[in-house]
């Protein structure tokens, strides 16, 4: 994802510190049940949809421009699935950023999916029962998506649902 300009000032007096920041993931569904991915271009893997809000953005805006930015999809939100803090991640040039994810359903109402910016190499709709490889991140996200069912905390940080399975 590119870097947002209010991160690149914090970084400048920050440095590569660890970095608390929002988080929104969108999994957008079209009227066949199909999945919205990209194949990022700084991973070259096949991934949700995703970004950062900018200071004041509300989430569920972020999510819809963040998928009309990067794949021309136009979509609404139609619940929260996840909130849930992830892993930190230290990127190439050493920076370290933890996110506070918030996952939404969303659903397509216009625009034909295509590379929409310089942050997706490709973009497609996917069957899910038929997803490329994916992150446990994205795949445990499609699952809830597709679920009316909560997802349970266990004490332990691992996200389980109803039954108890990962």
């Amino acid at each position: 994802m590119a870097t947002p300009d209010f991160i690149r000032t914090l970084r400048a007096s920050a440095g590569h510190q660890l970095l608390w920041l929002p988080g929104v993931t969108a999994l957008v569904f079209d009227d066949e049940g199909r999945v919205l991915l990209n194949r990022r271009a700084d991973t070259r893997k096949w991934s949700v949809i995703g970004g950062i809000p900018d200071p004041g953005e509300q989430p569920a805006a972020c999510a819809v421009r963040e998928v009309e930015e990067e794949t021309a999809v136009r979509c609404v939100v139609e619940r929260v699935v996840l909130i849930q803090a992830v892993e930190p991640v230290t990127y190439g040039n050493g920076d370290i950023c933890q996110f506070m994810d918030i996952t939404f359903r969303c659903r397509a109402v216009g625009g034909q999916a295509r590379v929409n910016d310089d942050e997706s190499l490709d973009v497609g709709w996917f069957d899910v029962d038929a997803l490329p490889e994916l992150n446990e991140f994205g795949s445990f996200r499609i699952k809830q998506a597709l679920s009316d069912a909560p997802t349970w905390f266990d004490p332990s940080s691992t996200w389980l649902d109803p039954t108890g399975n990962r």
